[in-house]
């Protein structure tokens, strides 16, 4: 089984308006709602390449449980932790001819909530697969990543991390499964500046000695890049498209690299990977399963 775990899980609401004055009344042309938050992103598209998970996370008040209601109708099972006090956050996003966004802080999380997460992780097992993902929020420890991995590495669990520096870093001694850093991301993590995909390569490979067994690197517009748990080096090409949306693709390009990689076949992975990504990009919301299979047909 897949699980995910959504630290700070949101309500997206997008206004989509001609232009927004500040200080007026503002109207907005159309809206949607979307679930999000990354590992909640990576469960919804893995549900949509037929893969099953489990979501896991905090959930608190009636956004809580109006984001476990619309997951469940959406066929994916969830495991939250449910918070005494507060509200999962809701995010604010206006898009004009650019792109505003309003995130919400979220709920407090007490100890007594980090324990009932870590008793829940209890039921991981050899085989299964564990999603970390995104940013932590500040009422949890920094090294909430490392103690998740610390409680499972009595079993063989595949870790896929994305996070950024530190946070990414701190986790290699554990020998995640996958970690997916952008190409600015690695070069910030060596304090280096890449352009070439030979440099980037050469740090992802330096990933790879630290301890993850397979380093993808998204490079927006210039595709994306492998090194497997084998030392082969992958490159698959950028998709073409509109870009309408800039959330959600990154986690898109995890949950198909996960769904893409059951088998062991890395360069279907990279492709189906780089597929959802591009799809995602290229629609209001996370692709669907149609869209996604014509980009991979593509590359």
């Amino acid at each position: 089984m897949i699980y995910t775990i959504t630290f700070n899980p949101a309500i997206d609401y997008v206004l989509h308006a001609s232009e927004v004055k500040a200080g007026n009344i503002n109207r907005a042309d159309r809206e949607e709602i979307y679930f999000g938050g990354k590992g909640i992103n990576v469960s919804l598209m893995l549900r949509e390449l037929g893969v099953q998970s489990i979501a896991l996370g905090f959930a608190a008040g009636f956004t809580g449980t109006a984001i476990e209601d619309g997951l469940s109708l959406a066929g994916i099972k969830t495991d939250f932790v449910h918070l005494k006090s507060g509200f999962t956050r809701i995010n604010v996003k206006i898009k004009t001819n650019a792109e505003t966004d309003i995130n919400g802080r979220g709920p407090n999380i007490p100890k007594d909530a980090v324990d009932e997460l870590m008793y829940k992780l209890n039921a991981l097992k050899d085989g299964d697969t564990v999603v970390l993902a995104g940013s932590i929020p500040k009422s949890l420890p920094d090294n909430i990543y490392e103690k998740i991995l610390e409680e499972i590495s009595d079993r063989r669990v595949k870790a896929v991390v994305d996070a950024e520096k530190d946070l990414l870093l701190n986790t290699l001694k554990y020998k995640p499964f996958l970690v997916k850093p952008n190409k600015f991301e690695l070069g910030e993590m060596f304090g280096a500046e890449l352009h070439t995909n030979e440099e980037i390569a050469l740090y992802a490979e330096k990933l790879r000695e630290m301890g993850a067994r397979n380093v993808l690197v998204s490079m927006a517009g210039d595709g994306a890049l492998l090194i497997d748990e084998n030392g082969k080096t992958h490159i698959c090409g950028a998709c073409r498209g509109e870009v309408k949306n800039s959330v959600g693709a990154g986690d898109s390009m995890v949950a198909g690299f996960i769904a893409g990689s059951i088998n062991g076949d890395y360069e279907y992975a990279l492709k189906l990977g780089a597929a959802a990504g591009g799809a995602t990009a290229f629609s209001e919301g996370l692709a669907k399963k149609k869209e996604i299979l014509a980009l991979v047909n593509k590359l």
